[in-house]
């Protein structure tokens, strides 16, 4: 299980469960299919999937977690014309004109009706909690995915106090000298990808990949004024990513590692799954450690 983006999230307080204690909890939200007028669900499956029967995989000071979303696809189009045949029927069953206060039951009642039909699509979330770094780790790109998951995990155990990861120093900022200065700092190496912005007007964006961002049309952005969003960066040989300015961490790859000579020997793909777990989770700790010095450290959550 190689993580391929990572949302960072710290623990204003320990959690207070041991890992039994989180795994009991978790249950009371595990997840159940769509029934046939369900929209979605919304709950814990096993990190192993149909090879695993517990909610939480345990690693040393790591516990992995994995949300499930199934939904129901029921395109608006399809529904918007089904609704407009039925009040088409209707107008001319009936010699009427039907207004907009029956057409929106009508399409209430159409979408109610063609629900059962819908194909379902199941889409998991994967994040472990780090009890030695007070952090959550969420592998997703996208804040209201990692977000949900932080809910449901929240109501799963009554209580959970995090806050994102705020720098001493704005990572904009950082990395922006970086690329002026043409040197990253922490293990870093500066890649060929990264985006660039306009403070005084957001909308004004320069996205580069493949570049050479050492060039003197980079520099010209820089002299304008523009700073860096997102950068791409390898560190220690070992991870390839793209940090973005609220320290999130996207396109994550393990390049300095063969994964599948760290999959040798191994008999089951819970064997697999439970390597893969250790070793990632092994090297990003170290790669978090110069992640956030580059930065100037973290401010502690609690103020």
């Amino acid at each position: 299980m190689w993580f391929k983006n990572a949302r960072l999230y710290c623990l204003n307080e320990a959690i207070g469960a041991s890992p039994e204690e989180i795994e009991k909890k978790l249950t009371e939200q595990i997840f159940h299919p769509c029934s046939s007028h369900d929209k979605s669900k919304y709950g814990w499956i096993s990190p192993l999937g149909k090879q695993g029967e517990m909610l939480t995989h345990v690693q040393g000071d790591y516990i992995m977690l994995c949300a499930q979303k199934q939904e129901r696809l029921l395109p608006s189009s399809v529904v918007n014309e089904a609704a407009d045949e039925k009040v088409a029927e209707l107008e001319e069953r009936q010699g009427r004109k039907i207004y907009r206060k029956e057409k929106r039951q009508i399409k209430d009642d159409v979408f109610v009706s063609l629900l059962p039909r819908a194909f379902t699509r199941n889409q998991q979330t994967f994040a472990y909690i780090s009890t030695k770094e007070n952090l959550i780790v969420v592998n997703s790109a996208s804040a209201p995915k990692a977000e949900a998951l932080l809910s449901l995990l929240r109501e799963s155990l009554g209580s959970l106090k995090v806050s994102i990861p705020d720098a001493n120093r704005a990572p904009s900022d950082v990395m922006t000298r970086w690329l002026k200065e043409q040197h990253a700092s922490d293990h870093f190496l500066i890649d060929e990808d990264c985006e660039l912005y306009n403070p005084t007007d957001g909308s004004n964006i320069v996205r580069c990949k493949g570049q050479d961002l050492f060039s003197d049309e980079i520099q010209s952005h820089l002299e304008a004024g523009k700073q860096v969003k997102n950068l791409g960066v390898t560190w220690n040989s070992l991870l390839s990513c793209s940090l973005g300015d609220d320290l999130s961490i996207k396109r994550l790859k393990f390049v300095g590692m063969k994964q599948e000579e760290a999959n040798e020997e191994i008999e089951s793909a819970a064997q697999k799954f439970d390597q893969e777990f250790a070793v990632m989770t092994l090297e990003l700790s170290n790669f978090f450690k110069s992640f956030f010095a580059a930065f100037g450290g973290l401010q502690d959550p609690k103020g």
